[in-house]
């Protein structure tokens, strides 16, 4: 593990094994990027990341892993985006994505194999979501794979809400002479839902197979649920090095368990599967929504591998 240099501040890089990762723990938790080396010294893309001009551009880049937390996607509360409602009644303000991805967090742990950071609620987080807690995010890193867990404590005497998730920008196509077309997604889901962009409610998904092609415009803004088992897989059909990503720790996972699947055109270079806590604007449909109890802790925990 060492910094260096970016864009006028520093960053962290690994190199476990084959693989090199680049993150921010202080910036939004935001794994940057992640590459494997071939034994050929060719190189894998795994985690796209953009070339930026300035750290400004940092917190809405297209790339790396976005943390969301509290609440993934878009909250509504009375038709109107970008709030939500407490167990109180309290009318609050709430970011796409929540608070985390553009928020400051405080290196609590780093070391050769990845890192530990809680997130410093600034005045802005304090209004939009007013509990007492403790929000880590920790990142593992191994030789063809990683794991993250986020980690909210509840140091009150209320009950707290979340329905937290990952926004993983793969990079797809990642072998040369590829298209999008040429890759396929497994995902044991048996039911599907889409969000009305008009007042945040969930209504029925599109009719999936259980293998779709990555090329697959019904893919997109789609939120995957009921999983029958707890992986992903995403690749190029019928060649090694498929990428798994793994939502929690229990084989079947929650009925509301979610993946979700998206990329914001067709020639984008990546593409987004993305595990949830819960579909987007939680608090408001009752979908996903999970609640830490006074002095207790919950995780959630991601696994990525590459096959």
């Amino acid at each position: 593990m060492e910094k260096v240099p970016y864009l006028g501040t520093d960053v962290y890089r690994w190199e476990v094994g084959s693989s090199t990762y680049l993150a921010s723990p202080e910036r939004g938790a935001r794994l940057m990027h992640w590459h494997v080396t071939h034994g050929d010294g060719s190189l894998r893309e795994v985690i796209h990341w953009p070339e930026l001009k300035s750290l400004d551009e940092f917190v809405r880049a297209r790339g790396g892993n976005p943390i969301l937390f509290p609440f993934s996607g878009r909250c509504f509360d009375d038709g109107e985006m970008c709030f939500w409602r407490d167990a109180a009644g309290n009318r609050l303000p709430m970011p796409m994505h929540g608070l985390a991805r553009q928020g400051k967090f405080a290196i609590t742990r780093i070391d050769t194999r990845g890192f530990a950071a809680q997130f410093v609620p600034d005045t802005a987080a304090q209004i939009a979501y007013p509990y007492d807690y403790e929000f880590t995010v920790t990142y593992r890193f191994e030789p063809l794979g990683l794991f993250c867990e986020y980690s909210l404590r509840n140091l009150g005497t209320q009950p707290i809400p979340w329905s937290a998730g990952h926004h993983f920008y793969f990079a797809v196509p990642w072998r040369d002479g590829m298209k999008r077309s040429d890759y396929a997604i497994r995902i044991p889901s048996t039911k599907t839902h889409r969000q009305d962009q008009g007042n945040g409610q969930l209504l029925p998904g599109p009719a999936l197979l259980l293998q779709e092609s990555l090329e697959s415009r019904a893919l997109i803004d789609t939120f995957h649920t009921g999983l029958k088992t707890n992986t992903v897989v995403f690749g190029p059909k019928s060649v090694p090095g498929e990428i798994a990503v793994k939502i929690g720790t229990s084989k079947v996972p929650p009925p509301d368990a979610t993946f979700v699947t998206w990329a914001a055109d067709d020639n984008v270079p990546y593409y987004c599967v993305e595990p949830w806590m819960g579909p987007a604007n939680a608090p408001g449909n009752k979908t996903g929504l999970h609640w830490v109890p006074p002095a207790q802790t919950q995780n959630f925990v991601v696994e990525i591998q590459i096959k």
